[in-house]
């Protein structure tokens, strides 16, 4: 569910200012707009942060992938230092290596004789001679020397600083920069000080014991008309690990709609094995996770296992192992059906998904509007796609023809759908929905079709698996020598692993595309969910240092 918020006026003797922001952030429950909040203290709180993070990926870039080194003390002052000299050397280099091929043609000659020369009249030709070095080639070459070596030093000392104590400041510096946002925000009115906000309702008697003993001031209230409190989703338990993968894509549904975390992950994990569609990856996945579990968060931890094991399933029921199929296992009914060679049963199935994903979000819009009449239009609406549903199906072969019963249930969907969309009364304000029906009621059937992606993904994923695996065991024949089949399946083995490693990551984008979409853009679009909320932070403690 999606918490309700209350709007908070908090008032404090001007004095207390200070005091009174560390007692709202060690509560930890009220939701500030810090981002708009600027002055000197905050850009300056914010220059500390920027510069710990810059020096971070100067550390980071200067290792490269080979460092080993032992690691020392070195501030994020001494890290920039060494980089603004670097810069300076840079430059440097650049000059001496402009100047030495300009002057490397004439040799190593001395430009003092040179000079002499010129004074005495004698005509050196070359127009590039008209204006001398200040030195003779080779001691550009020394100097050119030891400027790469003082750059090489730099970028040894960079390379060493500790970049976990640098981390380590990183909750300390975004607690800095937040309270001065916070004091910012706070603003005075003669000897009082005021603050505005948003805090859940569950926490609203936390806070007004504190502000009973704190003497403060609070003035709570609901939202108002055209206000936009912050969305803060509680699902059940189980489905928790979901506010991860949203604050992940970065999305959050605006206030006023509803949490549809349960859903999400149910049908996200479907789409996850399916989009994969090999059942070695998924062990893959499954394996990466364990490996990482001390390092991922629990809800990261709790999701790709989840995942991980769905595709695991999906390849047992689908008897899909690295593009190839265990022989004992071809018979399996499930196998048999899912490997049709028409690919209309897999067809089927994903038209059934979509289909069930999208009446789910139509009937449940329906049940949250009762008793309004427009709960009846969306009761329609689960009606017209189930109708649309069999016209997919027939058009790509896998019904004949749509069944008869069908019609009556699309005319009368398309009733109930013109007639309880819009209220008359609001004809005047809502009318031009009624003219965007037709369009809508067509692209249904696009949203249905749209769910084919699946079967398409998943059937490329396998594809690219298979021909990976021929071209790898192509290599070896019976009628080459062994020596040169022994130097073969090391060809062998290089095409398998990066072939099947390139797939496994064109799987896991072709999650990020497909699986996200199918949730934030279809089924979202029958539900109502726009993405357009911005979620709950509150003004607290950073406990745990930020990578």
């Amino acid at each position: 569910m999606i918490v309700r918020m209350k709007h908070l006026d908090l008032v404090c003797v001007a004095s207390d200012k200070e005091s009174t922001l560390e007692k709202l952030r060690a509560l930890g429950v009220v939701h500030l707009d810090l981002a708009a909040a600027g002055g000197a203290a905050v850009a300056a709180a914010k220059g500390e942060l920027d510069e710990a993070e810059k020096a971070v990926r100067l550390i980071r870039k200067a290792r490269g992938k080979d460092f080993s080194d032992e690691v020392r003390p070195c501030s994020v002052a001494d890290v920039l230092a060494l980089d603004d000299d670097r810069a300076t050397l840079v430059s440097e280099k650049e000059r001496l290596e402009r100047e030495i091929k300009t002057y490397e043609p004439y040799g190593d000659f001395d430009p003092v004789l040179a000079k002499k020369l010129l004074d005495k009249g004698i005509d050196l030709t070359d127009e590039l001679l008209a204006k001398l070095p200040e030195m003779r080639l080779g001691k550009m070459r020394e100097k050119l020397a030891r400027v790469l070596n003082r750059i090489a030093v730099d970028d040894a000392k960079t390379a060493r600083a500790d970049e976990q104590a640098i981390l380590a400041k990183y909750p300390t510096l975004r607690d800095k920069m937040a309270f001065e946002q916070a004091k910012e925000l706070m603003s005075e009115q003669g000897s009082v000080a005021v603050i505005s906000g948003w805090i859940p309702v569950s926490h609203v008697a936390g806070l007004t014991s504190s502000a009973r003993s704190s003497g403060w001031g609070l003035l709570l209230r609901d939202p108002a008309e055209g206000e936009t409190p912050p969305t803060l989703i509680e699902p059940p338990k189980m489905f928790r690990p979901m506010k991860a993968l949203f604050a992940g894509l970065g999305i959050a549904p605006a206030y006023v709609e509803d949490d549809v975390s349960v859903p999400f992950m149910c049908y996200f994990s479907l789409f996850f094995a399916m989009l994969v569609g090999d059942g070695a990856y998924g062990a893959i996945f499954l394996l990466i996770t364990f490996l990482m579990r001390k390092k991922l968060p629990k809800s990261w931890l709790t999701l790709l296992t989840v995942f991980s094991l769905a595709t695991i399933a999906w390849g047992t029921l689908s008897n899909t192992w690295f593009g190839a199929g265990i022989p004992a296992c071809a018979d399996w009914p499930t196998v048999r059906w899912l490997g049709d060679v028409t690919y209309k049963n897999i067809m089927f199935l994903c038209f059934t998904i979509g289909v069930s994903h999208l009446m789910l979000a139509r009937l449940w819009n329906g049940v949250c509007r009762l008793p309004d009449s427009t709960a009846i239009a969306e009761f329609g609406w689960a009606g017209v796609l189930l109708f649309m549903y069999f016209v997919t199906n027939s058009l790509v072969g896998i019904f004949a023809s749509v069944p008869s019963f069908m019609m009556w249930v699309f005319v009368a969907s398309l009733v109930l759908v013109f007639g309880f969309s819009v209220k008359p009364k609001e004809l005047k304000t809502n009318g031009i929905a009624l003219g965007m029906l037709p369009l809508n009621i067509m692209s249904a059937l696009g949203d249905i079709i749209s769910y084919v992606r699946l079967f398409a993904v998943g059937l490329a994923s396998v594809k690219v698996a298979e021909n990976f695996n021929s071209m790898a065991l192509g290599l070896v024949s019976g009628d080459n020598p062994l020596w040169l089949n022994a130097l073969l399946s090391v060809g062998t083995v290089l095409i398998l692993v990066s072939g099947h490693a390139l797939n496994l990551a064109m799987a896991a984008l072709s999650i990020l595309v497909h699986a996200v979409r199918l949730n934030t853009l279809e089924f979202s679009n029958h539900k109502g969910v726009s993405w357009a909320g911005y979620a709950f932070s509150p003004f607290k403690t950073n406990k745990e240092t930020e990578k």
